[in-house]
C-alpha cells in the first residue's frame, strides 16, 4: 500500500511532552462501530465484559541512552549512542551519532572517563560492525550483570526523539516513562499504552471481572524509525524480542476457547500475540525475535479490542491500528481526536479499539 495513505495532518501543539497526572485523568477515545465516545481512562472500566482479558507488556525500560568520546589516535569526538537490541551477554545493536564518523575498530568510553577509576565501574566498548543509519554493533568490555549494572550507572532515560529535541529528561521521567507493572528490564522504549494504568484502576478493572495476564516484548528504538518508504512493501521492520509463558498462553487460549474477548493492552502485546498465533487463534507458549508488520489487509487470529495511545503520521503504528480498526475509521478518529484536543504519541492519551469486522 502506499505510505501517503497513513498521513494526516497533526498539529505540534497535539503533541504530549509531558503524561497527564494522575496517569489515569488522560482522556480515553473509544472508537466504536459507528461514533466515537469522549471518555476518562479512569472510567474505563464500565466499557468492558465479565470474563474479558486485557493482556499487558511486562517490560522494564532500562536507560539506554549512553554519552561518550571515540578518541582515535588522540582525535576525540563525542558520542551518543542508544541501545536497541541485545545480541549477547556483552554485545547491543544501537543506533550512534555522528554516525559518519565512527568505523569499525574503534574504540569508545562512556561515562566517566577518570583513568583511576575501578575498570568494573567503568563502561568501554568496542565497534565491531556498523550498518545503516547510523546503526553500530557495540562490543562491551563488561557482560552480563555486571554491563547491566554500568549501563544502569551510566546511562540516561531514553526519551522518545521529539520529546528529547524540545527538552532534557528530568528525575520525573524516571517514573513516567514506566509502567507500574514493568518487571523484565531489557527495553529501550516504554509500552506506552500502559503507562495509563495505576494500581486503582488494576482493582477497578478485577472487581468488574476483568483478568489480566502479562507477555514481554522487549520495546526496540526502531519504533521510533520513520517509513522512508513510498510503499508499504517496501519497508523493513525492526526485530524485538519478545516472550510469551506457558501460563500467558493457556489463559488466552482458554478465554479464546470459550469465546470471550482478548484486549492487547499495546501495539507491542498484540504484536507478540499475533506474531504466535495459530490458524484457530489460539497461541503458542514461546519465546524469540518478531519483526511482524501488520498493515490493511492483515488476517487476525488473537486479538479482539486494542488498548493504544495516539500515533504519529505515517508510522507503522499508525498503520497497525488501520489494519485493526479501518484506514477510513482511523482516519475519522484521529481527525475527532485533533479536533477535540487530544494529546499524542508516548505521554499522551489512549483510544479504545475493536477489530473491524
Amino acid at each position: 500500500m502506499r505510505v501517503d495513505l497513513f498521513d494526516f495532518e497533526l498539529p505540534e501543539e497535539n503533541i504530549a511532552l509531558r503524561p497527564a497526572r494522575p496517569r489515569d485523568s488522560a482522556r480515553l477515545l473509544h472508537v466504536r462501530e459507528s461514533g466515537f465516545e469522549d471518555m476518562i481512562v479512569r472510567d474505563a472500566p464500565s466499557l468492558f465484559r465479565p470474563g474479558d482479558l486485557l493482556v499487558f507488556n511486562d517490560t522494564r525500560v532500562i536507560p539506554a541512552r549512553l554519552k561518550g568520546v571515540r578518541d582515535r589516535a588522540g582525535n576525540r569526538v563525542p558520542v551518543e549512542a542508544t541501545l536497541h537490541k541485545r545480541l549477547s551477554p556483552s554485545a547491543w545493536a544501537a543506533f550512534a551519532k555522528p554516525g559518519k564518523r565512527l568505523k569499525e575498530g574503534d574504540r569508545i568510553r562512556f561515562g566517566a572517563e577518570s583513568e583511576t577509576a575501578c575498570a568494573m565501574s567503568g563502561l568501554d566498548a568496542t565497534i565491531t560492525a556498523k550498518g545503516e543509519g547510523g546503526e553500530v554493533t557495540l562490543q562491551f568490555d563488561l557482560a552480563g550483570p555486571d554491563l547491566d549494572g554500568a549501563i544502569a550507572a551510566h546511562g540516561e532515560m531514553p526519551l522518545p526523539p521529539y520529546i528529547a529535541a524540545k527538552r532534557a529528561e528530568d528525575a520525573a521521567d524516571y517514573r513516567d516513562y514506566q509502567t507500574i507493572y514493568a518487571a523484565r528490564d531489557g527495553a529501550v522504549a516504554a509500552p506506552t499504552a500502559g503507562l495509563h494504568f495505576t494500581d486503582d484502576l488494576l482493582k477497578a478493572f478485577a472487581a468488574a471481572g476483568v483478568e489480566q495476564t502479562r507477555v514481554t516484548l522487549h520495546v526496540g528504538a526502531g519504533t521510533f524509525l520513520p517509513v522512508k518508504a513510498d510503499d508499504t512493501a517496501e519497508h523493513k521492520m525492526h526485530a524485538e524480542w519478545r516472550e510469551i509463558s506457558a501460563d500467558a498462553a493457556a489463559a488466552i487460549n482458554r478465554a479464546k476457547t470459550e469465546g470471550r474477548r482478548v484486549i492487547a493492552v499495546g501495539t507491542t502485546a498484540l504484536r507478540s500475540l499475533e506474531s504466535a498465533a495459530n490458524e484457530d487463534g489460539s497461541v503458542r507458549a514461546e519465546a524469540g525475535d518478531t519483526s511482524i508488520f501488520i498493515t490493511p489487509g492483515y488476517r487476525w487470529r488473537t486479538v479482539d479490542g486494542l488498548w493504544t495511545n495516539f500515533h504519529l503520521p505515517r508510522s507503522t503504528l499508525f498503520m497497525l491500528v488501520s489494519a485493526f480498526a479501518g484506514l477510513e475509521r482511523m482516519h475519522a478518529a484521529y481527525a475527532h481526536a485533533i479536533a477535540e484536543g487530544y494529546r499524542f504519541y508516548s505521554y499522551g492519551d489512549a483510544s479504545l479499539l475493536w477489530r473491524a469486522p
